[in-house]
């Protein structure tokens, strides 16, 4: 195609934040590649990625769409009309924007724009995060030209001659953070003679990882330890009050961290839910880790996407139920071991794949007509 005819994409997927991220990760691939590519993405109407996607500055149209509750609700009623009624939107953008070819991350909105994609012969590509498949990609990947993915033994999901190991698309600046140490510590007030253990409960938090850090707080003050927590927005005011009798100046609590590159690159133990996102940066900051599973997840795939890791030695992991008990006693332990720390980071930066963006960009313009 030439400057007149720019590539079309459309990307599409949402819910959470491990779906949203590497989508625009993958929109700014394109950008950078092909300045004069069109790209829209499609949501779910209400979902955050009808804020997020504008904010790194692309056009978004929302599908009134949305999962299946697990209980009896009155949403699950008008669930067959939702997909019918985004179906038959989701042809419309398709007919109007005319995409070369549509990128599916999972997600609610998904499922009908990659339907009428396949109905409609247009190229469908799928990029699966997590070592256990979601449900809308099962289904979609049936018809989509090829899948990309960020374990081994997707097979058992996907048909073996559609897959490409691509990795899961993460922000640049994750990568290289080693190089941010000095700075890092400036910014977040640290002492470079000292230990430092990040926490990471998500955008939102995690509760089991918030109440281990809070219950076993004396440990880490008596230890001399730095503490970078981000405690998500739902416990910060909580947490910020339950800390207050045991104040001090090695800890650094938020309820949101911005500057993650910074965060990293300050720690030397980092302690973390097992979404695929945040493993794939952990990957690619090269930081020996603790992962905490969520068990409130589909399928319990954040055990499957940590198990991976600890099968290579690229980490440890402690369940939801023991982490209360564990936790803090084990990053302690870690931090304080460097030949276990050095090792951990080697193995989990062999696991690191900085190019995933770029590698799914390539195939999804393979398969333009």
């Amino acid at each position: 195609m030439t400057e007149l005819q720019p590539y079309r994409f459309i990307i599409t997927g949402g819910g959470t934040g491990g779906h949203i991220y590497p989508a625009i990760a993958v929109a700014n691939a394109i950008r950078d590649k092909h300045a004069n590519a069109k790209i829209l993405f499609v949501g779910a109407q209400g979902k955050m990625e009808m804020q997020k996607v504008p904010e790194a500055g692309y056009r978004i149209v929302g599908l009134w769409i949305s999962g299946i509750q697990r209980k009896i609700t009155i949403e699950n009623i008008f669930f067959p009309i939702k997909v019918v009624v985004s179906f038959l939107k989701a042809r419309k953008i398709i007919k109007k924007f005319k995409p070369d070819v549509v990128i599916g991350f999972g997600g609610y909105a998904s499922g009908p724009i990659m339907m009428a994609a396949n109905n409609m012969k247009v190229p469908s590509v799928i990029q699966e995060q997590n070592s256990y498949a979601g449900l809308a990609n099962k289904r979609m990947s049936k018809k989509a030209k090829k899948i990309c993915v960020a374990y081994e033994g997707m097979e058992r999901y996907f048909d073996a001659r559609k897959i490409v190991m691509t990795g899961n698309p993460v922000r640049k600046d994750i990568i290289n953070v080693e190089a941010k140490k000095e700075k890092a510590l400036l910014h977040f007030g640290l002492d470079k003679n000292k230990k430092t253990i990040l926490v990471l409960g998500g955008s939102l938090g995690a509760r089991t990882i918030n109440d281990a850090i809070i219950k076993n707080i004396s440990k880490i003050t008596d230890t001399d330890v730095q503490l970078i927590w981000q405690t998500g927005k739902f416990y910060y005011e909580e947490m910020k009050h339950k800390l207050k009798d045991n104040a001090s100046k090695n800890i650094r609590m938020r309820a949101f961290i911005n500057e993650m590159d910074l965060a990293y690159a300050a720690a030397d133990v980092v302690v973390s839910r097992a979404g695929a996102l945040s493993i794939s940066e952990l990957c690619l900051a090269k930081k020996p880790v603790i992962l905490v599973p969520s068990p409130n997840v589909a399928e319990d795939h954040q055990t499957k996407n940590a198990t991976a890791l600890v099968k290579k030695d690229a980490a440890k992991i402690i369940v939801d139920k023991d982490a209360v008990h564990q936790l803090v006693d084990e990053a302690i332990a870690l931090v304080y071991n460097d030949k276990l720390c050095h090792l951990m980071a080697y193995h989990i930066s062999k696991m690191g794949m900085p190019n995933a963006a770029i590698n799914i960009v390539k195939v999804a313009i393979q398969q333009m007509k």
